[in-house]
């Protein structure tokens, strides 16, 4: 097949671009697959963060990709089309994450179809892959612009089963399959657990390191991954427990540091290691190696490509009981629910796992976890969807 891909790739950051560029590389391998590119992701006014692109020493897999869509320039739209029409693609691949890019690769689609429709190519075929249908921020616009999204599409994969759930909400007719996210394997090999913990900022002797029981929160701070609800739940726990929170903050950090400076929390300040930053490539084996279990704290959640770098390196996962994570987590085995959403239910959580000393338990169902989340096999999964489109 020809397969164009239309999404964000290298030198854009964060983990739709590296699941992008693993997509790529692997439908490569039996296909000719060729990666169209954002010239502007957002707007700067709408991106919280301090940049969209990764920094000069970033360890980043680069790819070969043509920038041509300006999401915010609906000029681009037909240059975009036309540049893919000319590739003529059996199917056009696109990510769909947040209602913002729905007019952009929407209307970028159909100018496709029309094309290589004109050209006499009927097979063609249009196809999403969705992290979202609904994002984790509501908007009253979201499900208009979804469902006119997906009405677009010859099918959607979602990348867990709660999405699909919302796909059908909206688009009962929509054609679509869940496969489940792949696991991220870029970032290294695992590393000694004690250089670890130093190279992460953990102080005092390798004894006294190496007694802590460090929890991790990973990756971009958003208001609906709950890290208030970690932060609060520190005070509850004894003075045993390290928390490493390493991540740009998308947004204000004001409502965190307010914990972080109250009262309540003065006895675990010394228990806590902040990396307000975002965290390169070449540094995040550093902070899964050093963990002895991920928390994800979330208020809502599809799926967690934070789970899937947790997996990756052996780290087991404590999370709340919101959507795909009851699938990925409790049905799995491969961490602990907590009871619910609130920072006393993350504490006992948090005291529960240590005391049942169940790791070996959930690392063992990571282990046939991962013989299932491997590339070639989600990307086999996807050419077979295809097939019945």
């Amino acid at each position: 097949m020809r397969i164009a891909i239309l999404s964000c790739f290298y030198p854009y950051r964060g983990g739709i671009s590296q699941f992008n560029t693993y997509l790529l590389e692997e439908l490569s391998k039996k296909h000719t697959v060729k990666a169209f590119n954002f010239k502007r992701q957002y707007p700067g006014i709408l991106f919280p963060g301090k940049t969209q692109k990764v920094a000069s020493d970033d360890t980043a897999r680069s790819v070969e990709s043509v920038s041509l869509l300006d999401t915010a320039n609906p000029l681009t739209y037909g240059k975009t089309a036309k540049a893919i029409a000319e590739f003529e693609p059996d199917v056009l691949l696109t990510r769909y994450w947040m209602s913002y890019f729905a007019p952009s690769l929407g209307s970028v689609t159909s100018k496709v179809r029309r094309r290589l429709e004109k050209k006499g190519k009927k097979d063609f075929k249009a196809v999403a892959i969705a992290d979202n249908i609904i994002p984790h921020e509501k908007h009253f616009f979201d499900i208009p612009l979804a469902r006119r999204f997906a009405r677009r599409q010859s099918g959607i994969v979602t990348l867990s089963h709660a999405v699909e759930q919302q796909l059908h909400q909206i688009c009962p007719k929509a054609k679509s399959v869940t496969i489940p996210h792949p696991l991220y394997s870029n970032f290294g090999e695992k590393i000694d657990t004690l250089q670890a913990r130093k190279l992460i900022g953990m102080k005092g002797t390798d004894q006294e390191i190496m007694s802590r029981k460090v929890l991790l929160f990973f990756g971009l701070i958003r208001e609906y991954k709950g890290l208030d609800l970690l932060l609060e739940a520190m005070p509850y726990l004894d003075r045993s427990y390290t928390l490493v929170v390493a991540g740009e903050c998308y947004g204000s950090f004001d409502k965190y540091r307010k914990i972080i400076e109250s009262e309540r929390f003065a006895p675990c300040k010394d228990n806590l290691i902040l990396i307000d930053r975002y965290i390169p490539d070449n540094e995040v084996k550093n902070y899964f190696s050093a963990a002895d279990v991920s928390v994800l704290p979330y208020r809502s959640a599809t799926q967690s490509g934070i789970s899937s770098i947790s997996w990756n390196f052996d780290v087991p996962l404590i999370t709340t009981p919101v959507g795909g994570l009851v699938e990925s987590v409790g049905e799995a085995g491969t961490g602990m629910l907590t009871e619910s959403v609130s920072a006393e239910s993350v504490a006992k959580a948090i005291e529960k796992y240590f005391a049942e000393n169940k790791k070996e338990e959930y690392l063992y169902n990571i282990s046939l976890l991962k013989r299932e989340l491997g590339w070639e096999a989600f990307t086999q999964k996807l050419e077979d969807f295809i097939k019945t489109l």
